[in-house]
């Protein structure tokens, strides 16, 4: 069974009230078959222009993969490769694409801004 589950994507609200005081993640989950892409949408807190994309495997702890201002990649990991299109364009949602899923893209991933 868990061979089958390549790409999960939990939903995170970092702060709560209204809309404008709440990052939003889109889909609330994703379930992808091996050499699918998945792509996960986020909504920074209004106001915001950087945008940190986080994993957690199972059993792991929650790990940095990359931050963005606007359109320019600021930092990146090594977990960050070609098959990963972190992308942030102004005045639209933020994404992070995963090109030809394979199972070790299995994990729960985490936006927030600032």
């Amino acid at each position: 069974m868990c061979l089958t589950l390549l790409c999960c994507v939990a939903l995170c609200v970092w702060g709560a009230g209204s809309v404008d005081t709440e990052v939003t993640q889109s889909p609330g989950h994703l379930v992808k078959g091996k050499g699918q892409n998945a792509k996960m949408g986020c909504v920074p807190i209004k106001g915001h222009s950087y945008v940190y994309w986080y994993r957690q495997k199972l059993g792991e702890e929650l790990k940095f993969l990359v931050y963005l201002q606007n359109e320019e990649i600021l930092e990146k990991t090594d977990m960050i490769n070609e098959r990963y299109s972190p992308k942030c364009p102004q005045n639209s949602p933020c994404s992070l694409e995963i090109e030809s899923t394979e199972p070790g893209d299995a994990a729960l991933y985490f936006c927030a801004s600032s």
